[in-house]
């Protein structure tokens, strides 16, 4: 606090702290409070429980009232419940405590349930105790985009005074529960695996890096559990799953957080078509569970999860919507030109897996609203991708897209060690030609393949952006409770507030 009001304010907090323990009452030696009801559970059950006696607690939001009748609202984690404080039943010395009391503290009530003269549901207050003193008061103007990189950075009082943002997290854990729920009937294992590992692999990405004192040795935030899990189904675990955490050390944007939360499955004798049906399933049993409804609101648009989603081919998409010559996109010197002639920048350090990417984030994926897969992915982007039979030069991949971004991907898994090693060879001729996110060589995911891995459909969907859809929010910042920022100047506005 380095402006004058903060510092007012405080001290004046600090003050009636200070009285509190002067009068006996020091609210922070409180060890528990046990209540009886939550203050939803009041409003829901009123029949029930008129003129019974309830406890609560919750943090003070609101307070009105003056001379020997108060009325302060009272939150908890269920909602808001109104309290009558009145001079004649709680005594000179305990309503006396109120003037000590600020919005922002945390109070336990006792009384029993009436309805005041307004109809509002209440609790005729007998006597309360101060649990928490609060000593920074609660911001006044706290809504709106004014204010969002500050409720980011201090998500616990965006938490206490924006009711929707409390939604989005309940259902946020509701849709994880249903996810673990549906794997878990089916058969699916749920495992975990390392967060640091000694060879960053399963994605196209660049790592964290971190150090091992004892071992003297470099290790990497995982990027993606990917082959630690499919070790997991060449041991003999046929149905596998973990909702995990990873780390790429990218930039952020709405869509980005250098820490995300995905789910990956696999699944030995499956296939990518299993995948994509178990993708429908996954994303229809989150919409129902907590939207009601395969028709999802998003940005405005109605986004129809109902099946069989729309199916069309990497290539196919980008003739149809860029009207791109598909035929040059397999080597890169004709991708280069099929960009530069599209008027898609070509960097130095480009291959032909980002000209690709790149010519498809231009001319598709923003058109990409309706649940999508795209499928059948080159073989030269798609290192851990088992060919497709009838064309090797393409593979058995699809990714999900949906409000035009990518929410998914999924493969028929490359079981076949010899082709593996070469794929894995062909990544490091990228990594020195300075492609930072090409897949490093993995010699003991070799070791294990060749110990002979199953047939096996592989998927990973984006938890963050799966919650995005179903919650309406546009940045991933609004479903990670404390996502990535960037510093705050010290002595800026923010920095004092």
């Amino acid at each position: 606090m380095t402006d004058d009001i903060s510092r007012e304010l405080y001290d004046q907090r600090l003050e009636k702290l200070q009285a509190l323990n002067d009068a006996g009452v020091p609210p922070f030696e409180y060890t528990e409070y046990r209540r009886t009801h939550l203050s939803q559970e009041i409003i829901d059950n009123y029949a029930e429980l008129e003129n019974k006696t309830v406890k609560i607690a919750g943090r003070i939001m609101s307070r009105r009232g003056q001379g020997k009748v108060s009325f302060i609202h009272i939150q908890d984690r269920a909602g808001k419940i109104q309290g009558f404080f009145r001079f004649d039943d709680l005594g000179e010395e305990l309503y006396g405590r109120l003037k000590f009391v600020d919005v922002g503290d945390i109070v336990g009530v006792e009384g029993y349930v009436f309805t005041t003269k307004t109809g509002e549901i209440s609790i005729h207050v007998a006597k309360f105790e101060v649990l928490s003193k609060s000593l920074r008061p609660l911001p006044e103007k706290w809504h709106g985009l004014k204010d969002v990189e500050t409720r980011y950075r201090r998500r616990y009082v965006d938490l206490i005074v924006n009711p929707e943002v409390r939604e989005t997290f309940m259902i946020r854990s509701k849709a994880i529960k249903v996810i673990r729920d549906l794997l878990d009937t089916r058969g699916f294992l749920e495992v975990e695996t390392p967060m640091m590992q000694a060879i960053p692999g399963g994605a196209a990405a660049r790592p964290f890096i971190t150090h091992h004192n004892a071992l003297d040795m470099d290790l990497y935030l995982r990027i993606a559990p990917e082959l630690y899990l499919k070790r997991l189904i060449v041991g003999g675990m046929e149905k596998v799953y973990e909702i995990n955490r990873n780390f790429r050390n990218e930039g952020m944007s709405t869509k980005h957080n250098p820490e995300f939360t995905m789910i990956e499955v696999y699944e030995a004798y499956a296939n990518y078509e299993d995948m994509m049906r178990l993708t429908e399933d996954i994303f229809a049993a989150v919409a129902l569970a907590t939207r009601g409804s395969l028709q999802i609101s998003y940005n405005g648009e109605v986004i129809d999860l109902s099946t069989p989603w729309k199916r069309i081919t990497l290539f196919d998409s980008l003739a149809e919507y860029g009207g791109i010559d598909t035929s040059k996109l397999f080597e890169f010197e004709s991708a280069a030109e099929v960009c530069r002639e599209k008027g898609v920048h070509v960097d130095s350090r480009a291959t032909l897996s980002t000209l690709v990417n790149n010519l498809f984030e231009e001319f598709v994926e923003k058109r990409l609203m309706q649940p999508t897969f795209i499928t059948d992915f080159p073989t030269a982007i798609s290192p851990l991708a088992k060919r497709k039979r009838e064309d090797p030069e393409l593979t058995e991949r699809f990714e999900i897209f949906m409000c035009g971004r990518e929410m998914g991907n999924a493969f028929s898994e490359l079981n076949d060690p010899i082709d593996q090693r070469g794929r894995f060879e062909e990544q490091l001729k990228e990594k020195d030609a300075g492609n930072d996110e090409a897949h490093p060589f993995d010699d003991d995911y070799i070791r294990a393949l060749e110990h002979g891995m199953p047939p096996t459909g592989g998927l990973g969907i984006g938890i963050d952006r799966m919650i995005m859809l179903i919650t309406d929010s546009p940045s991933i910042r609004d479903v990670i409770l404390f996502p990535q920022m960037k510093p705050v100047k010290p002595g800026t506005e923010e920095d004092t507030e």
